[in-house]
């Protein structure tokens, strides 16, 4: 048995049901369909936030009892390696190691290695530039939420910036073992403004076509990353394409929210996939994908509580998911669930996710 830990695990609890090996799964959230996929919940951190104490107990807990072999990563410990770092002296990580996070999140190293390996990026600079049309980031932030335009944000610990680019935002899904990799396919992200968070990660949809060239950039950068960094399990390409050149922006070294796009990767799910490949115990053949696949974030638009009759409503709607529970209270800008879409193009996905992001909202909002 293994355990999967993130700010929200609720896919990664679903992985492991599909593959008939449930996990015990520690968020944030403790969702209801988090908590029917998973052996069991234990709560690790209130809102977007993980709380040092619970975690580190409930892995202690875990290390303690005997019957579970490691635990899988998610998004949220981006901005804390140490924290992963001191879990996984008590419960071993199934995924990358921590001099490889401590690489990939360390702007300087990681733009470094793009210069030394030719990988293209924007420019990319740590001295507060003049004038406009750039960007101020977070190293290791995940989201989108700590990207600002500059000079309009203001610069924070950490901060880089980098030459804001003009196109359109895509991922590439990857398994890798250290050495090589397997591309799953390409998304299209879903990047929202919220309140003066101009590049909230909303959601994605894939796979999508794209061109030969980028096809051949995106290869090539992974077939460089992955032995330079020594990547392993699922991961994730974030780039934009502009013209004809794909501007490599991150890498996200854990498992990525658009690995939910490839449900079936051979004979089993995403997390057997991912767990083999850290292990060395072999990388996959790429999916034949014929459907695209969408998920997209609700945020909340007003600050609501709600009530036992919109809990039921999002319940009985088999294309939500994340589904919270009655007497939850939101602020404006919180997640509050997300939906899902299927169909034949991304075009069509992208309607069907937009038709059923607006119908819920409108019904949440009537609660008080």
């Amino acid at each position: 048995m293994i355990a999967v830990a993130a700010l929200s695990a609720r896919t990664l609890a679903e992985w492991a049901a599909a593959d008939g090996e449930p996990a015990v799964a520690l968020d944030c959230f403790g969702d209801l369909d988090t908590c029917a996929a998973a052996r069991e919940w234990h709560p690790v951190g209130a809102g977007l936030r993980f709380e040092r104490p619970w975690l580190l107990g409930a892995l202690r807990a875990l290390a303690a009892r005997g019957d579970v072999e490691g635990w899988v990563f998610g998004g949220g410990f981006e901005s804390d390696l140490d924290l992963l770092a001191d879990g996984a002296a008590l419960l071993p990580l199934i995924g990358n190691g921590l001099d490889t996070l401590r690489r990939v999140c360390d702007a300087r190293a990681f733009f470094g290695a793009l210069d030394r390996l030719g990988v293209a990026h924007p420019e990319t600079r740590f001295d507060a530039p003049a004038g406009s049309g750039w960007l101020v980031k977070q190293a290791a932030s995940c989201g989108g939420l700590q990207v600002r335009r500059w000079p309009a944000a203001g610069r924070a610990a950490g901060a880089y910036w980098q030459r804001e680019v003009d196109g359109e935002p895509l991922s590439a899904t990857f398994v890798a073992d250290g050495r090589d990799a397997v591309l799953l396919g390409f998304n299209r992200q879903l990047v929202r403004a919220l309140g003066d968070r101009p590049f909230a990660f909303a959601g994605v949809v894939g796979p999508v076509p794209v061109g030969d060239g980028v096809q051949r950039q995106a290869a090539e950068a992974l077939g460089r990353l992955v032995p330079e960094f020594g990547l392993r399990g699922l991961g994730s390409l974030d780039f934009v394409v502009a013209g004809d050149t794909a501007w490599l922006l991150e890498v996200n070294a854990r498992v990525p929210a658009s690995a939910a796009l490839y449900p079936r990767i051979e004979a089993a799910g995403p997390l057997q996939a991912h767990h083999r490949a850290c292990l060395g115990r072999g990388l996959p053949r790429p999916p034949v994908n014929s459907a695209v696949h969408g998920i997209e974030t609700l945020f909340a638009r007003r600050a609501l509580r709600l009530d036992i009759a919109a809990a039921a409503h999002l319940a009985a709607r088999p294309f939500a998911h994340d589904l919270p529970r009655a007497g939850q209270q939101f602020d404006a800008g919180d997640p509050l669930c997300s939906v899902s879409a299927d169909g034949e193009d991304a075009a069509a996905v992208r309607q069907q996710l937009a038709l059923r992001r607006e119908t819920l909202l409108a019904a949440l909002e009537t609660t008080r």
